[in-house]
């Protein structure tokens, strides 16, 4: 089975930018769709990107415009990048990677939005 490592988090200021990556075991192109999602403390897990199989590309309200997705097939990594960072950000960011057959969860890297 496919596995996801996320890595790229870390701490930031407000106005700041990070780049998140997600590297998969296997291609990432079987795959129909991939997610990044985030759970912040004390809230429920929120979805926050996707990039399909076919390159289309949509985003929550609350990061449209700032966070961009995007993906390398070779090596086989989704990108998240976060621009403009706010405090309401920190979260833990995941990436999920979704099948007919299979639905991929790393384990996830935080992010904090704090000066």
């Amino acid at each position: 089975q496919v596995q996801l490592v996320e890595s790229g988090g870390g701490l930031v200021q407000p106005g700041g930018s990070l780049r998140l990556s997600c590297a998969a075991s296997g291609s990432i192109r079987n795959f129909n769709l991939v997610d990044w999602c985030r759970q912040a403390p004390g809230k429920q897990r929120e979805w926050v990107a996707r990039m399909t199989s076919g390159g289309v590309t949509d985003y929550a309200d609350s990061v449209k415009g700032r966070f961009t997705i995007s993906r390398d097939n070779v090596p086989n990594t989704i990108y998240l990048q976060l621009n403009s960072l706010k405090p309401e950000d920190t979260a833990v960011y995941y990436c999920n990677a979704i099948s007919p057959s299979s639905n991929v969860w790393g384990q996830g890297t935080q992010v904090t939005v704090s000066s």
